[in-house]
């Protein structure tokens, strides 16, 4: 069957869609762009906030009106949190819940209603101990490749509906993971992107319990792939060891995403964060001292219920003063079902769009001023199949992240080259190849 896939949410849900594409294309299913006829429409869903609910289930009514006979599928957390609610969604076929691909592909293969008439598959995720979603081959579009080696999250954000989704924090066995590096190795990813929804987790659950350093200390003395990433991690999570070892290998990208949230002291009470202002201010300095190349990121909520213009400004004069290279600032959305989707102090929503547009400005001069730095350097580049369209120069990152256009031909598509960088355009660094 002619089988399209949409993916909302995060880089687990896109890794997650990568599992699924793997597994019915060894079934001898093909795969088309959404936007095109299918017989069959897969819509891996988000559920963090209500819109994103929206947006799932904008996908279904999409769906239908390209295909009206096609059959659709929907899964993901929005499957999981609701889906009952979903099952009622006129033009859903079926829905199935997170970890159950054996299911999923066999409502595919059947392309019709099971013999019971069942057209509901979840299972219960707060019983889950182990990961069972593994094996994506390929990622279209990306030269990395993405593996989760972490699911669920064991803490109680006001805000996040992503606990009851998933479930607990359980982690994938050092052994398996290694294994999965060593098969992405062999299909020609050059860089491995580590990911979880609580990464910094990792390990925790499993006996013996290990932790994340050790399991980075594994795969890079099985030097499998000559770049391994990191995905967010919550400030609690980054030890000594784990900022050592990106400090001294080689291997480890100098790129690490902490994630604030908030930068007023009674908004991280109120959203139930484990740390505070002050914490945070001494890792972010400690991390630019020891690794003084590195991309530091941060997730930033402006808007939370409560939010004055007194706690915004004390938020913006502190991301200000950290020695931060990047922000993804998001305005909050309200999440039905938690904590803070109740409170009775919304910020009005054009007060929190102005706010997200002043702190996006602040993160764009922020990264303005990290990737002028580079100017003049050289750094090592892994060349991607994407093209600038003006300049016809291929796009790459750096290690540390930085975004680089450089003019190379198809045959340095997944190598990495050493880049002279010259100049600036627009968002992007721009380079001459060394070598490479």
């Amino acid at each position: 069957m002619r089988i399209a896939i949409a993916t909302l949410g995060c880089k687990i849900n896109q890794y997650d869609s990568a599992v699924i594409r793997t597994r019915l294309e060894s079934a001898a299913h093909s795969f088309v762009p959404f936007e095109e006829q299918a017989d069959f429409y897969i819509i891996n869903t988000c559920t963090v906030t209500d819109r994103a609910d929206w947006e799932g289930r904008q996908l279904i009514r999409r769906a239908k009106r390209s295909s009206p006979g096609a059959r659709v599928l929907v899964t993901g957390c929005y499957a999981q949190v609701d889906p009952d609610g979903l099952a009622r969604v006129p033009g859903v076929d079926f829905v199935v819940g997170l970890n159950r691909l054996d299911e999923l592909a066999l409502y595919v293969s059947r392309n019709e209603v099971g013999s019971g008439g069942e057209r509901i598959r979840v299972g219960n995720v707060r019983e889950e101990r182990s990961v069972s979603v593994l094996g994506a081959g390929s990622f279209p579009g990306h030269t990395r490749a993405f593996l989760k080696i972490q699911e669920g999250c064991n803490y109680s954000c006001t805000f996040c509906i992503i606990p009851t989704a998933r479930g607990r924090s359980r982690s994938v066995p050092p052994a398996e993971v290694l294994n999965q590096v060593r098969a992405l190795a062999a299909r020609g990813f050059v860089e491995v992107v580590l990911t979880g929804i609580h990464l910094g987790s990792y390990g925790f659950d499993l006996k013996p319990r290990t932790d994340l350093a050790a399991l980075l200390e594994w795969i890079l003395e099985s030097r499998l792939v000559s770049r391994l990433r990191l995905s967010s991690l919550d400030p609690r999570e980054v030890p000594d060891r784990l900022v050592r070892l990106v400090a001294q290998s080689e291997g480890l990208c100098p790129h690490l995403h902490v994630c604030a949230q908030a930068g007023a002291d009674r908004i991280l009470k109120q959203m139930r964060r484990n740390y505070d202002t002050a914490y945070y201010r001494e890792l972010v300095f400690r991390l630019r001292e020891t690794l003084p190349d590195a991309a530091l990121g941060s997730d930033i909520i402006v808007g939370f219920p409560g939010e004055t213009e007194a706690d915004f400004e004390r938020a913006l004069a502190f991301f200000d003063s950290l020695p931060l290279t990047y922000f993804h600032v998001f305005p909050y959305s309200v999440r039905t079902g938690t904590p803070a989707a109740v409170l009775s102090d919304q910020v009005p929503q054009g007060v929190k769009k102005e706010r997200g547009r002043r702190m996006r400005e602040l993160g764009a001069q922020k990264r303005r001023e990290f990737y002028r730095r580079f100017i003049g350097r050289r750094v090592a580049v892994l060349v991607e199949q994407a093209v600038e369209r003006q300049s016809g120069a291929r796009k790459g990152h750096s290690r540390n992240y930085l975004p680089v256009l450089v003019h190379t031909g198809e045959a340095r598509v997944n190598r990495e080259v050493e880049v002279l960088i010259e100049g600036m355009k627009g968002d992007w660094l721009q380079g001459s190849i060394v070598s490479g």
